[in-house]
């Protein structure tokens, strides 16, 4: 009976992350944290909220396979969302001290174009309640977490663009005039 709980309840946890759903605890808005980009430049977390762009953020790893094809779809919309709603993505990778130095070579083998910061410490990780990546956050341009996304599945990215619609109000002009 013990291992029937424990199998249980491995289950629905199991089945809760690889379905997205979202365990992370509210952020209201971007912390103060000094993270280092892959060119080792101080970067503090909170300005990608006061530069008056919608920001997604993603947290991410290199042995992360869910997180790899989440980032690479929203690479091949990345330019479009920049041109239609004024969007930038950071990429925050949770790979330890140890790994961190792949991280650069990495990207740069996947052709992403948008910033990646290095978090080998966790400190953002803690100050916005990550625990497992991916996790993506959706920050409007006073820099409010107005969105959060646990876990990944194929099309999630397209999810993430109908909020972005809602926070430019951008979402019905999607629609197109019927013809009669």
């Amino acid at each position: 009976m013990k291992y029937l709980v424990i199998l249980a309840f491995l289950s629905v946890s199991t089945l809760s992350f690889a379905t997205g759903s979202d365990s992370t605890k509210a952020v209201a808005s971007l912390p103060s944290v000094s993270l280092k980009n892959t060119d080792g430049q101080s970067i503090d977390l909170k300005s990608y909220g006061t530069n008056g762009k919608i920001t997604i953020i993603s947290f991410w790893a290199t042995w992360c396979k869910p997180c790899i094809k989440e980032l690479r779809n929203m690479q091949d919309l990345m330019d479009d969302w920049a041109e239609e709603y004024n969007a930038e993505l950071v990429a925050i990778s949770v790979d330890d001290s140890r790994n961190s130095s792949k991280v650069k070579p990495f990207a740069a083998g996947q052709g992403w174009t948008f910033d990646i910061l290095l978090d080998p410490n966790g400190e953002a990780q803690r100050a916005m309640n990550v625990t497992n990546p991916p996790v993506t956050y959706l920050i409007d341009t006073a820099g409010n977490v107005v969105y959060t996304h646990t876990g990944y599945l194929e099309g999630d990215e397209y999810d993430l663009e109908e909020e972005i619609k809602k926070l430019t109000g951008t979402a019905d002009s999607s629609k197109k005039d019927k013809k009669k």
